[in-house]
């Protein structure tokens, strides 16, 4: 900063005014020529692609729920006639408690790998990262088809999520930087559509398999179907995230700036020959040091840049607030989703409450999403349009699924619950769509990680087992399902806060770490698709 430029010697003139102007152009160049150029990719083939592989992880979830996988337990009669279970309750002779750990183990490593995933995508190219996590999902699938008992199994399942992080912190920023600019809200509730529709694939192909084969053929299948996307990730041109600088161009920098650093330290040994052995000693000594604490300071940036990160998500009224009805409506759909069936055959006697439950949820899903993000669109999408529509959504949802509950004809509840279902599933969009352009781009992964953590954290999680001793308290389960709709008025209260906060679309800006000329044009063409928009960005810079 202060310090006086270190004057060069008369036997070897200004050697590093010399190196300065040439490391400008060599890094330009160097920048221009190593950031990769995708040419397969369009914005279209990128959207399908992450939706089929959202849509895996979701078949994964279902399936393992379906009764051709999960199976029933062993049952034996009081006269000592006992029946062999089937799926994985049956094999590994589970209880109810197990079954209901290995259901959601993957959420332990979802939540503990979602936050690391999101701040490796600093340092490390996101698109590589992605294929990191798949590697890891199709393993541990694969792993699951291969356990042995209770422990192996869970701890697949763990594995399963770590591998699920990775996609769900870093697809949907990559989705919202590729999407043309009047359809981005459209393009993540397509994305986000895959959510129930992969659910209920799951359901039908695990009982398939489950009672055709095996309930490990399941696993074995998921593997096989993603085992393409892991080649994928790693053979394919990697792709750059908005805000972030190609891990190319600083290594580039980083290898100019040691050039300049050597020809100026030879420069200064050169005038000084009765040091030059000290100097080298000294020399290995600082480097042996470096070396030794060059992983303990790397861990450590990591850690500090994670704090930092935290901190400016916390003090983001836009996302807290939007955080926090979000981890209400999940707590709503997450009870909904485990209890809706038993609640429905109690209280309207339903013959096929999974089904229709199953099916509900299904159409209401795919039309309900897709129609959030393309009124959020056509409304033009900013962040207190999103609010409103959130606002808006939910509380009509709420009112409808409220009024289902109350009253006592089958057809009608079906009815009016539909209604709601679709009301409320158009949120998925618009929050999603707030999630991302309240942060500036290169804190996006990690806004994404924190909210998928938080409303599973605070949200479906705890849900069920609450629902479940409110249930046991009251022993109604209408009085049970209205209370918890209730909720979502709450959800809709937080939302509707939101439209009176002072807001800001951080989509263009470039974040804490200001990025040159040079590295800006690098870092826009991400597709073919817009290399046009680029060149013209060039030219004006």
């Amino acid at each position: 900063m202060g310090e006086e430029p270190s004057k060069p010697s008369e036997e070897n003139p200004s050697i590093s005014s010399v190196v300065a102007p040439l490391d400008t152009e060599m890094a330009g160049s160097q920048l221009v020529e190593s950031t990769p150029k995708p040419s397969w990719f369009t914005p279209k083939r990128l959207l399908i692609i992450f939706c089929v592989i959202n849509m895996l992880n979701y078949v994964d979830r279902g399936a393992i729920a379906s009764n051709g996988v999960n199976g029933s337990k062993r049952t034996c009669t009081e006269s000592g006639i006992c029946t062999s279970g089937s799926g994985i309750q049956g094999d590994f002779d589970l209880n109810y408690f197990e079954d209901g750990v290995l259901s959601s183990a993957f959420m332990v490593g979802l939540l503990v790998a979602s936050p690391i995933f999101a701040s490796l995508a600093k340092s490390h190219n996101p698109f590589r990262l992605i294929g990191v996590g798949l590697t890891v999902w199709t393993l541990a699938a694969a792993g699951c088809g291969f356990s042995f008992d209770f422990w192996s199994i869970t701890i697949c399942r763990m594995l399963v999520g770590v591998g699920e992080a990775s996609f769900i912190s870093l697809a949907a920023p990559f989705i919202d930087d590729n999407a043309p600019v009047a359809e981005k809200t459209a393009w993540l509730a397509t994305f986000y559509m895959c959510i129930p529709t992969g659910i209920a694939l799951g359901y039908v192909y695990g009982g398939f398999v489950g009672n055709h084969f095996s309930w490990r053929y399941a696993f074995w299948g998921e593997a096989i179907l993603m085992f393409p996307f892991v080649i994928l990730g790693f053979v394919m041109k990697p792709l750059q995230l908005k805000g972030f600088a190609p891990a190319e161009s600083k290594k580039a920098l980083e290898s100019i700036d040691t050039v300049a650093i050597e020809v100026e330290d030879s420069g200064v040994s050169n005038n000084r020959d009765g040091l030059v052995a000290v100097n080298e000693k000294l020399n290995e000594c600082k480097s042996r040091k470096s070396s030794l604490s060059k992983g303990v300071l790397k861990t450590l940036n990591h850690f500090e840049r994670f704090g930092r990160d935290m901190k400016v998500l916390l003090l983001n009224k836009v996302y807290v607030v939007n955080v926090l009805g979000y981890i209400s409506y999940n707590f709503v759909i997450g009870a909904y989703s485990y209890w809706g069936p038993k609640a429905g055959y109690n209280i309207y006697h339903m013959k096929s409450a999974d089904l229709t439950f199953g099916g509900i949820t299904i159409v209401c899903g795919i039309f309900g999403t897709l129609a959030g993000g393309l009124i959020l669109d056509r409304i033009n999408s900013t962040i207190s349009n999103s609010f409103k529509l959130l606002f808006g959504a939910t509380f009509m949802g709420a009112i409808f699924c409220f009024a289902a509950f109350c009253f006592k004809d089958l057809y009608v509840f079906i009815a009016l619950f539909s209604i709601g279902e679709l009301f409320v599933f158009a949120t998925q969009g618009p929050v999603n769509y707030v999630c991302l352009h309240s942060v500036t781009p290169n804190m996006r992964p990690l806004s994404m990680a924190m909210s998928t953590v938080s409303i599973h954290i605070f949200g479906d999680v705890p849900s069920s087992p609450l629902v479940g001793v409110l249930q046991d308290y009251v022993n109604n389960w209408r009085e049970t399902a209205l209370i918890l709709t209730s909720i979502l008025f709450l959800a809709a209260g937080i939302w509707f806060m939101g439209i009176f906060l002072h807001s800001v679309d951080r989509f263009n800006e470039d974040g804490e770490h200001q990025v040159s000329g040079v590295e800006r044009s690098n870092l826009r063409p991400l597709l073919d698709g817009t290399k046009t928009e680029t060149q013209e960005e060039s030219a004006e810079l």
